[in-house]
């Protein structure tokens, strides 16, 4: 009798789960092969898997909101975020289709007048961000995934004290899972007891509500700083020090960023305050919106993505700046786990003879993610790419670099988090000097790295390649 039971409960799950599959929109055929194995070998375990991570949805109230907030910021800020005029007007032709695609995700569009510097390293960063922060007027606007309350994120906290303390308006936004430590710390009290405003991206005050209505890994990844509307930083760089504690093992996280000044500034602030808006239920009229263009500065625009924009959006901005590259394609990433648009996008550009490079860690903080990425690696460099899996700790750093000309920096990596689950900023920019200071810190990568060949792939042993390929079969759901 029991048997029956199971038998028939076993027939009920499978069936139900797998017809709840086939009705999705907008799912690869290769996740859907990936949740009907799941469900098959593991049928109970497996159907409370997909409950609580099966689907990308933030919840009705949270796309409306973010509707209503995009409406708000087209309708104020329409001036701020550029026109395809200048597009075709400031990019190269062969470039106009990626950058033209990147605007067409939440509406940034090129704008001209910008400069920008490349940190020499994390105790260079904090310390000129901490310089800027002291030099505010007017506000300053934070939003990290994780704030520790590491030397870094301390040093960060004071300085927004001190700001606030001689009037400047300081917002500080951290994501309720990456920064969780923090927000239940004295230091977030204390910042909020100095005036600071204080707010948590995707809280999870109510977590099994959270569970029930969404996913607990649908997290804010961004990482935005902007001060007076003259200056951002964007790059790969939590408030966190590079030997970050509670990963320890795997330090130092090796980041890189980029200090920007002009227009593309503006475009960075929205972003900045989309997230706001959401998390605090504020509209858009009570800030002000300005830019401060730079003569003689580059073009550049701002991309964000996350669960809320248009499914399929990153991988597919990659995919076309992968066909844009001409003669060099170099990218780093410490997650790399690629679609199918992107991973053929580069065998593609490999077989055309562009010299593509790809740089991951040699350790990497996750296993599965490791065993992933190496499944990739006999089909990338039987088609011609070079792979070099960098040993100075955990390479962090989210660079692509095309021809010498074009640069995308920031949060996104290359993996199914970032295109389905994260919210991402990136800057994308086209200018030869910035351009060869990303290309020569990518250079230095790969010196400080080991270099992957097909005989060495080759010689793994076959135990390694299986356990590789089955992580990978489910990869499209990782």
């Amino acid at each position: 009798m029991m048997t029956t039971f199971l038998l028939t409960l076993h027939g009920f799950i499978v069936i139900g789960f797998t017809l709840r599959i086939l009705l999705r929109e907008n799912l690869s055929p290769q996740a859907r092969l990936a949740w009907f194995i799941i469900l098959a070998v593991l049928p109970y375990i497996g159907s409370a898997i997909y409950f609580l991570f099966g689907e990308v949805d933030i919840g009705n109230h949270a796309n409306a909101r973010h509707a209503e907030v995009f409406a708000q910021i087209r309708a104020k800020g329409s001036h701020l975020m550029g026109v395809q005029d200048d597009t075709e007007r400031l990019i190269e032709p062969l470039y106009k289709p990626a950058f033209r695609y990147a605007a067409s995700i939440n509406g940034f569009h090129v704008v001209g007048s910008n400069r920008a510097e490349l940190m020499a390293d994390a105790a260079a960063t904090n310390a000129r961000l901490i310089a800027d922060i002291d030099a505010a007027q007017s506000h300053v606007h934070v939003l990290y995934y994780i704030w520790l309350g590491d030397r870094t994120g301390t040093d960060i906290a004071q300085a927004l004290i001190r700001a606030a303390a001689r009037g400047v308006t300081c917002r500080a936004m951290a994501d309720g899972l990456g920064s969780r430590a923090l927000i239940k710390s004295p230091l977030w009290q204390q910042m909020k007891d100095a005036g600071v405003q204080m707010a948590v991206a995707l809280p999870l005050d109510n977590l099994i509500r959270t569970m029930l209505k969404s996913r607990v890994d649908l997290r804010n990844h961004r990482k935005i700083t902007v001060i007076d509307s003259k200056i951002t930083y964007c790059g790969s760089r939590n408030s966190a020090d590079p030997e970050f504690r509670v990963k320890a093992k795997y330090a130092p996280w090796v980041d890189i960023m980029l200090r920007f000044e002009g227009a593309v500034v503006a475009q960075n602030e929205l972003l900045f305050l989309s997230d706001w808006m959401q998390a605090t239920g504020e509209n858009i009229d009570g800030f002000t919106l300005t830019a401060t263009p730079v003569a003689d500065g580059f073009p550049a625009q701002v991309m964000g993505d996350g669960p809320t924009e248009r499914r399929g959006a990153t991988p597919q901005l990659f995919s076309s700046l992968i066909a844009c590259a001409q003669d060099t394609l170099t990218l780093s990433t410490p997650y790399f786990v690629p679609d199918a648009t992107v991973l053929e996008a580069l065998c593609s550009a490999a077989h055309r003879g562009v010299a593509v490079k790809l740089i991951f860690p040699k350790v990497n903080d996750s296993w599965i993610v490791a065993a992933a990425s190496r499944s990739y690696y006999s089909k990338l460099l039987s088609a011609g790419c070079e792979i070099h899996e960098f040993k100075g700790g955990l390479l962090h750093a989210k660079t692509l670099t095309l021809d010498g000309k074009v640069t995308m920096i920031g949060s996104s990596n290359l993996d199914l988090r970032s295109f389905d689950l994260n919210y991402e900023n990136n800057i994308l920019l086209q200018d030869l000097n910035v351009t060869l200071a990303v290309r020569e810190r990518q250079q230095d990568y790969i010196v400080r790295s080991d270099p992957i060949t097909l005989d060495l792939v080759s010689a793994w042993p076959k135990s390694k390649r299986i356990w590789y390929n089955v992580i990978a079969t489910i990869g499209p759901v990782l």
